[in-house]
């Protein structure tokens, strides 16, 4: 191809590609399955703009690089460590059973095993960009079931790189036994092992030369360097330019540099692959799918419906309820992006006739398209099969020892908490509650944590809140109050209407990540509704007002406004605030403070009558707590001792000197940080 046509191409697959994104996001579906329709469309099976896609094709290549570069980028050891379970049992077993699976009915249709096996690798990958896009939109990616589906996702990325390396084996002509396959294979990882200790031992203390000079466009082009020479050097080898990108990506994600990497490489990542997805769409005749439209119908259909299942039996036996199970494999039963590249890989390998690759291309794409509408529907799938197979139920209280003594201490759990999440937030508020003697109850999805937290002696039991069986064995009738510290939207929304129902008086709080969930769950039945983004926002402005001599009472006042309003203020923008008299008075407002008395406080012995501070600052003294016992009004006489906790009352500025007094130490302390810090 000439160079003028390639670039005559490349503008004309832009300006087809912009109207197509903004359909997309108007219609809130992932931009990939925009660029393949436009792809389709502009190809030569479609309205013929584009017709030669040898140049378009080597552009795509990049793409698909840059594309493994960044997944190399953000593979982590810790990350696997994390998720080992979802991980390694999880995904190892879906693709596993997946390729098992699709090779067995391949070879029994008259397939060879190399061939089957093949497809086996196309059916078992999802994909990541769908999945995780649509996740992200819906908030859904620490839930239960978005943990599970990243885990498995997680896994196929890097099996990927293992496929590629196996895909020319495969195809081998000269390859008559099990032996010969065994030695291609083993010089391939030799030649892979050689390759990746090379790069570790040599790329990052070059990588530390180039970051001494201080030039972003040396690093940006370095970067570039490191992962289209890798990828050319394992296609010297016999290796796939792509494995090579990834390789680049891993070296670089165990430096300081990793981050700066991703940044500087995304721009460029995102249009070449672009190119790839439209490339793809080019690819598929109308023609030929339309002549093989049963088999294309009987495909998407078997593959789908058979992946779902087996990611399903998957989930399920990882010990999730039928809810999560079914919402993680209808979000993964799609093919996925990296499907793509093996099939041109394998193509060219003659593993995939070209009847074969149209009827994949056109089944891929529909599993693809299919996918946001799939997900959206998921968790009302999950709950309908949750409702038949009637599972989820409330574990674990009548077998540990210490939550039977918690249940006879008080009295069957009467007037007790139930915690809905042992994340950050549940453990925190169990570790306060078993602190002041309030008896609660934990409810918790993650039997791995379940398993842990009782070995600790928490009061915890595996259950499913969205069901009604496990609140009523967590006995919501007799509780005071339920709180929801999950990261899943829609099981918080189902959990609040439940609780409701079941207990009209119980007081419910759930804590979201999310603004758009407030309005909906105060609908339902919640009391509070505790945005993390919302309550940040309202320490910072209550530090700031403090800094600037607010009153106390003036700061929680308008906290407290705020929170009664349903944080409306902070949610709409335009809404005027409030400015009669709080900002007047803020300065001159009486506000109270309590201050203990320091070892080195001059004023232990002291009388109150000798120490005279109402005359010195202005300031009251209201009452003085003294081990333990709190002396309302005290008299003159009475005689400050160290650690009592004087509560005094007056401005913000009498406040001030009042401390001064007080504990000299302590504000000539903050004053030398806070001169620090400015």
């Amino acid at each position: 191809m000439h160079t003028p046509e390639l670039f005559r191409d490349f503008l004309v697959i832009i300006l087809a590609s912009l109207p197509v994104a903004y359909l997309c996001l108007r219609l809130k579906l992932p931009l990939l399955v925009g660029l393949m329709l436009t792809g389709i469309a502009i190809g030569p099976y479609g309205l013929g703009f584009i017709r030669e896609l040898e140049g378009i094709e080597i552009l795509a290549e990049i793409g698909v690089m840059l594309l493994l570069f960044t997944i190399g980028l953000e593979f982590s050891i810790r990350k696997l460590r994390e998720m080992k379970t979802l991980v390694l049992i999880g995904g190892g077993l879906q693709v596993g059973i997946t390729v098992l699976v699709t090779a067995l009915i391949a070879t029994s249709l008259g397939r060879e095993v190399t061939q089957a096996i093949f497809f086996g690798f196309l059916i078992a990958l999802s994909s990541t960009a769908i999945v995780l896009k649509s996740y992200v939109d819906r908030q859904e990616v620490d839930s239960p079931h978005g943990r599970a589906a990243i885990g498995i996702l997680l896994f196929q990325d890097i099996c990927v790189v293992l496929m590629l390396l196996v895909i020319p084996i495969l195809g081998g002509k000269d390859i008559v036994s099990f032996t010969s396959i065994l030695l291609d294979l083993g010089a391939s990882l030799g030649s892979l092992i050689v390759i990746v200790l090379l790069a570790w031992l040599l790329i990052p203390p070059f990588l530390k030369q180039v970051v001494r000079m201080r030039s972003t466009e040396v690093f940006l082009l370095t970067i570039v360097l490191l992962c289209l020479g890798l990828s050319w050097v394992t296609f010297q080898f016999g290796l796939s330019l792509a494995l090579g990108a990834f390789i680049a990506g891993v070296v670089l994600a165990d430096t300081d540099f990793n981050h700066q990497a991703t940044t500087e490489i995304l721009p460029f990542r995102d249009v070449f692959n672009s190119l790839f997805f439209v490339s793809m769409g080019m690819l598929l005749s109308l023609g030929s799918f339309v002549q093989n439209i049963g088999s294309v119908a009987l495909l998407v259909g078997g593959l789908m419906i058979g992946k779902a299942l087996i990611i399903w039996g998957i989930v399920k036996l990882l010990g999730n309820p039928q809810r999560v199970a079914v919402t993680a494999a209808v979000g993964l039963a799609q093919i996925g992006e990296f499907s793509f590249v093996l099939a041109k890989t394998g193509r060219g390998q003659g593993l995939m006739p070209d009847t074969d690759y149209q009827i994949f291309l056109a089944a891929s794409i529909i599993t693809m398209i299919a996918t946001p509408f799939l997900i959206s529907y998921a968790p009302s799938i999950g709950s309908i099969v949750q409702g038949i197979l009637k599972d989820g139920r409330f574990r674990g209280l009548e077998n540990t020892e210490d939550d039977e003594a918690h249940v006879t201490s008080s009295g069957g759990l009467n007037e007790h908490v139930i915690i809905v999440g042992y994340g950050l937030n549940g453990r925190n508020l169990s570790r306060v509650l078993r602190s002041v003697g309030v008896h609660y109850t934990v409810l918790e999805l993650n039997p791995d944590v379940v398993k842990n937290a009782k070995a600790l002696g928490e009061k915890i039991n595996f259950g499913d809140a969205t069901r009604r069986e496990v609140l009523k064995h967590a006995m919501i009738d007799r509780a005071s109050a339920l709180v929801l510290a999950m990261s899943d939207p829609q099981a918080a929304r189902l959990t609040v209407k439940q609780a409701r129902q079941l207990n009209e008086d119980i007081y419910i709080i759930v804590r979201t990540r999310y603004v758009t969930e407030i309005t909906e769950l105060y609908e339902l039945g919640a009391n509070e509704v505790i945005p993390e983004e919302f309550e940040t926002s309202i320490e910072i402005f209550s530090r700031v007002l403090h800094r600037y001599g607010f009153a106390r009472n003036v700061i929680e006042h308008q906290i407290d406004r705020i929170r009664r309003q349903g944080y409306e203020m902070l949610r709409s923008p335009n809404m005027p605030a409030e400015r009669t008299e709080a900002v007047n008075v803020a300065l001159d407002a009486a506000s109270t403070e309590s201050i203990r008395v320091n070892e080195a406080s001059p004023i232990i012995g002291k009388t109150l009558g000798e120490l005279d501070l109402r005359g010195k600052t202005g300031a009251t003294v209201i009452a003085v707590q003294h081990e333990g016992e709190t002396k309302i009004s005290p008299g003159a006489d009475y005689k400050l001792c160290r650690n009592d906790a004087v509560v005094i009352l007056g401005t913000r500025e009498d406040l001030d000197k009042a401390i001064q007094i007080i504990n000299p130490t302590e504000i000539a302390a903050e004053q030398t940080i806070g001169g620090f810090n400015a």
